[in-house]
């Protein structure tokens, strides 16, 4: 806190052990339905806590309650099975051949809203904002097998996103400082970007009466997705989804840079826009520096006002161990208090 640049985190926090099993996505929960509930409250706080002991000016609730960022959303859609899945090509094919997906078996319904009861739960821990994350439509399209045949993959992400407009416009009543749609697919289906994504995208963040902000990378950091980006000569994908972005209402846009190859420059396609700028890599437990932070930050303020600039994580922390988190989160609020403070001097 105390400065232009602040801190933040993607979304998603390693989960306890007792909980579910580290390091694994879509992990079971090893906690009894009857006790599951108390759980997630448990869970709940000791990720903020370790948000706020590291001093991150926004919190989230670590997506502590979601077994996976989409699934988490469409776990409550009516029409959807999050049991019994099927293997589909996601992603391009860009990291497998398939993953198992939810099954679409009826026309989606809203059910009313689902995050804000866990909303409420972080705010009466914490006085910071607070952002709460949902899955963009194209990449909820993506992770789903649509068994019913009624829509066009367009379409579809349509419907989807008339239903994440109706939860994000709850969570702004209920005082989310921040609703994120997260859309890694922008950097992958370049051409369905432009031609419907964006435009679901707009479509479920229109009207929503807090910041919005999409998030988008280049993947998780297991090591499917560390061994692409290791390969990977290809960095020009941000060049083409931040001018699309930059064009909409969106208020901010999360970005990867620390794994990839990506020149922090293109934020100047942003210019106007808060930047969430990827400084820590989640694909690895060994911490980065404070200073090494700041480098980064200095490099940015090249094409992003202070103000607008947060240091940020590339994606979600889930993967990693509880320590490694800790110190990559204590790393960027100490990277940006350095770049704070040469900014307070040069002013002087």
């Amino acid at each position: 806190m105390g400065g232009p640049i602040r801190a933040t985190i993607v979304g998603s926090l390693p989960r306890p052990g007792w909980l579910a099993v580290p390091g694994i996505l879509q992990a079971p929960w090893k906690v009894p339905a009857d006790d599951l509930p108390e759980a997630l409250d448990d869970a709940t706080r000791l990720a903020v806590e370790s948000e706020l002991a590291a001093g991150l000016d926004v919190v989230t609730d670590g997506e502590q309650r979601r077994r996976h960022y989409v699934w988490g959303f469409l776990d409550g859609i009516a029409a959807v099975d999050t049991a019994h899945l099927a293997m589909k090509p996601t992603r391009g094919q860009r990291f497998r051949t398939e993953a198992p997906v939810a099954r679409l078996i009826g026309e989606p319904e809203w059910p009313g809203p689902m995050q804000v009861d866990a909303l409420q739960h972080v705010r009466a821990l914490t006085d910071r904002p607070v952002k709460v994350t949902l899955p963009g439509p194209m990449t909820l399209v993506d992770s789903l097998q649509d068994e019913v045949g009624r829509h066009s993959t367009a379409d579809l992400a349509m419907v989807f996103a008339d239903l994440l407009n109706r939860e994000a416009r709850a969570l702004a009543e209920a005082g989310a400082a921040v609703v994120q749609f997260d859309e890694p697919c922008f950097n992958i289906y370049l051409e369905q970007a432009r031609d419907w994504g964006v435009a679901a995208l707009e479509r479920a963040s229109a009207g929503v009466g807090a910041t919005t902000g999409v998030h988008i990378c280049y993947g998780y950091g297991g090591s499917e997705v560390t061994d692409w980006k290791a390969i990977n000569r290809d960095w020009s994908h941000y060049e083409q989804s931040l001018a699309l972005v930059a064009r909409t209402a969106i208020d901010q846009v999360s970005i990867e840079t620390a794994a990839v190859g990506v020149d922090i420059g293109v934020i100047e396609l942003l210019r106007g826009k808060d930047v969430l700028l990827g400084l820590v890599d989640v694909g690895r437990e060994t911490a980065e520096t404070p200073q090494q932070v700041a480098d980064g930050l200095r490099r940015a303020l090249d094409h992003v006002a202070p103000d607008r600039l947060f240091a940020c994580t590339d994606c979600g922390l889930v993967l990693r161990s509880r320590a490694a988190a800790a110190a990559k989160m204590s790393a960027l609020v100490a990277g940006a208090a350095i770049v704070n403070r040469e900014l307070a001097c040069s002013a002087c």
